[in-house]
Order: structure tokens, then C-alpha cells, then sequence
């Protein structure tokens, strides 16, 4: 006579149903492991063709520096690619005016509290440019480290987002918003740290397209919390070389 418990289940009607659930979790597990490798490969091979392609333009690109929501000083730079894929910067601005006004002592502290902030935003910059485009290699370490979770976009079926941690520094995160169909970066949030993480940054980066599919960064937004410095930097005007 077979055990019946209270509800008419048996134990064998139990554990065949137990591991038919978790039969069904690994099998979705593995399936989206595998499309999760496959979305990281597509990002490393995204982002190596875009550099390419990038090297083949010349773009200008506008610097604005605020300070607690005060405009404080805004570039303008001819940019390129250098042969070790960096950026390579040429000034448009016109010599800046060193005419004495008001006095060599108060230009002098002017002038120490421009190149403190300036000092600052440099490292900054620094710091995004470590971030974006996503480095290939350390995009494949994130990923066999486990780093690395796929998500959905709300509203936006083409669209899917991964989720980097500990991307380059430990605690950081990385968040990138991948168009599936064209294979190409649309969005890039940041939050990191300068040298310790109550320094916090955080970056938001809009990517567009040129009309040869070449993708670029629009425009990035770079935000020092703790000393209320932001940096917006915005790029136009691509032109081959």
C-alpha cells in the first residue's frame, strides 16, 4: 500500500516534480549564461570595430567646466585618434588674455583656484576615458569573474543592458545599454571613485550614429559629487581624414 500524504501527493510524485523544477532552472540558467557570453563577445567585437572606424575621423569636441552650477571655463579641441588609439587634442581657443587686471596678487589667487578645479577635471576626464569605450580585455575578465549580469531595457525590445562590477576598481560599476540588432553601444552609465570612494564620480555617456553606421560618443556628462565639479563634454563635426 503506498504512502499517501495529506494532500494526495506521494513522496515519488514529490521529488520527480522537484527535479523536473530544477531541471527546468538550469537549463534557463545555461541558456542565458550562453547568451550572456554571446552579448559579451558582441561588445568586445563592437568596440574594437568602432575604434577602427573612429581613427578614420577628425571631430571637434566642446569642454564645459561648472563649478557648484557656475559655468567656469569652456574648451574647444580638433580631435583625432593617435596611433596607440588615444585621444590627440589641438586647441581652437585663442591665447587666453594675461594682461594685468586687478592686481598681481588677486590674479594670482584667480588664477591658483583655476588650476586647482582644472587639476581636478583633468583627473576626471582621466578617469572616464579609463571607462569608455569598454576595454575588450577587461569586459572578458568581468565576465569569467562572474561580474557580469544581462538585463532588459522597459519599453525597448531591442535593447539589452549589462551590468559590470568591479569593472577597474573594486565596488565600481560599469552599465552598458547595447542596441542587440545593430550591435552597437547607446548608453554608458558610470559610478566610480577617484582615489577614495567617498570621492565619488559618476559619468552618463550618449552615443549617436554617423552616416556611415560609424557609433561615437555624442555627448558624456561627468560629475565630481563630492566637490559639486561637472564636465560636460560634447562632440560634433566628424569629418574622414
Amino acid at each position: 500500500m503506498s504512502i499517501t500524504m495529506r494532500h494526495g501527493f506521494t513522496p515519488i510524485a514529490l521529488t520527480m516534480s522537484a527535479f523536473l523544477v530544477i531541471g527546468v532552472l538550469v537549463l534557463r540558467a545555461h541558456a542565458q549564461g550562453q547568451e550572456l557570453q554571446e552579448r559579451v563577445a558582441e561588445m568586445k567585437q563592437a568596440s574594437v570595430k568602432n575604434k577602427q572606424a573612429l581613427a578614420q575621423f577628425t571631430w571637434a569636441e566642446q569642454v564645459t567646466i561648472s563649478l557648484k552650477g557656475e559655468e567656469k571655463k569652456q574648451e574647444h579641441f580638433q580631435v583625432r585618434l593617435g596611433p596607440d588609439g588615444k585621444p590627440q587634442k589641438t586647441s581652437l581657443d585663442p591665447p587666453a588674455d594675461t594682461s594685468d587686471s586687478g592686481g598681481r596678487l588677486k590674479r594670482h589667487i584667480v588664477e591658483k583656484k583655476k588650476e586647482e578645479y582644472k587639476d581636478y577635471a583633468d583627473q576626471m576626464k582621466t578617469l572616464a576615458q579609463q571607462y569608455v569605450p569598454p576595454d575588450p580585455e577587461l569586459l572578458q575578465q568581468a565576465y569569467q569573474q562572474g561580474n557580469i549580469t544581462l538585463g532588459t531595457v522597459a519599453g525597448m525590445p531591442n535593447e539589452l543592458q549589462l551590468v559590470i562590477h568591479n569593472y577597474l576598481k573594486p565596488q565600481d560599476s560599469l552599465t552598458l545599454v547595447f542596441d542587440k540588432t545593430q550591435k552597437e553601444l547607446l548608453q554608458v552609465q558610470i559610478a566610480s571613485y577617484m582615489d577614495d570612494p567617498k570621492d565619488a564620480m559618476k559619468v552618463t555617456v550618449q552615443f549617436s550614429r554617423l552616416p556611415d553606421g560609424t557609433n561615437h560618443i555624442s555627448n558624456m556628462v561627468i560629475d565630481g559629487v563630492s566637490k559639486q565639479l561637472n564636465i560636460a563634454v560634447q562632440n560634433s563635426n566628424y569629418q574622414h581624414l
